[in-house]
């Protein structure tokens, strides 16, 4: 195979430039969470005054809200190194233990889905969060030693969308824990301008006013679905203008309040199939053929956010508004199905 094919062209280069800008580099660049960023930017300021690693943080919310960013935003700014790592990754003592040995004096390490970690590393990382250092086990049974391993001082940034599943000896030693919000539509059009201005896109207000709104509060959603007006307009040789944004969306089988074809498949089944409901988690997800984790994780938080499901101690009801989104006109609730 000939370098040229091997080498990345021009097109494939400014792709990876634009992922990489994509993210902001300092919390003046990043858009939202306005409290958060105050919070954060007083502990960092308080940490570089007293020439220390900053506490240790844990930021929760749901996906797509900025985790990653703003851990690597905290490393950024106290000029500091940064290790990633995942809680799936972690299944064993010995996978935490390999990477904090290796960790240098102020680094950040970043864990994303912390709460998907091993519990044998979690109650190994008690010790190295309060007093870095650990206790490794050498040998077996009745001639195992305990040996202490000092640490350097580091900054740990846990991120989780289930803060809930964290152990209560794991959470309370976090200083700080940031919980992350949905985006106001307004927060988002200024998310949608900046990588509109990054992918050198003509778009217009009303354009990225329509994005914004079928984007569920979400950046990650919204600059998706952007990527992929852009890619419509390209193809179609046009102006990315409202028009093509709703050609676009619709498509993607994206509508106006920003479902897809999977939430949709959820009303559909508990307005169709169950006259409205009350139906249980499991017997849902079967009758649109996803995993019940798939739907409780990621369908329900929104549809339920927004007003279209409600949860009952008998089950799942598709709401009066679920009805009419569907075309449907919405039939008298019974006191049974509360």
């Amino acid at each position: 195979m000939s370098d040229d094919i091997l080498r990345a062209s021009p097109e494939s280069e400014s792709e990876l430039a634009f992922e990489g800008a994509l993210r902001p580099q300092s919390l003046d660049e990043f858009v939202g969470q306005q409290k958060v960023r105050r919070q954060l930017q007083l502990l960092l300021e308080a940490a570089t005054l007293q020439n220390r690693a900053p506490d240790h943080i844990l930021l929760a919310g749901p996906p797509g809200l900025g985790k990653t960013t703003l851990a690597m935003i905290v490393a950024h700014e106290g000029q500091r190194p940064l290790r990633m790592t995942s809680g799936p990754a972690i299944q064993h003592a010995g996978d935490l233990a390999a990477v904090l040995s290796s960790l240098v004096p102020g680094e950040v390490l970043f864990i994303d889905e912390i709460h998907r970690m091993a519990r044998s590393a979690e109650e190994m990382l008690y010790l190295a969060m309060e007093d870095f250092r650990v206790d490794i086990m050498v040998g077996k049974g009745a001639g195992a030693t305990s040996i202490p391993l000092e640490l350097a001082p580091f900054t740990l940034v846990g991120a989780t969308t289930r803060s809930g599943l964290l152990p209560n000896p794991l959470r309370d030693r976090f200083g700080f824990t940031a919980h992350l919000e949905f985006y106001e539509p307004a927060e988002l059009h200024r998310v949608l301008e900046r990588a509109a201005a990054l992918l050198r896109l003509d778009i217009d207000t009303d354009a990225l006013r329509e994005i914004s709104g079928r984007s569920r509060g979400t950046p990650r959603i919204a600059n998706r679905l952007l990527r992929r007006v852009r890619d419509f307009a390209l193809v179609h040789g046009g102006r990315a203008d409202t028009t093509a944004v709703r050609a676009a969306l619709d498509l993607y089988d994206v509508d106006e309040q920003g479902l897809d074809r999977l939430d949709r498949a959820v009303l559909h089944a508990i307005v169709d199939r169950f006259d409205g409901g009350p139906v249980g988690l499991s017997t849902l997800a079967v009758s649109v053929g996803e995993e019940a984790e798939t739907i409780e994780a990621v369908v329900e938080p929104f549809l339920v956010r927004t007003g279209l499901i409600a949860r009952t101690p008998r089950g799942r009801v598709a709401t009066a508004e679920a009805w009419r989104h569907l075309g449907r006109e919405p039939r008298s609730a019974s006191a049974d199905d509360l």
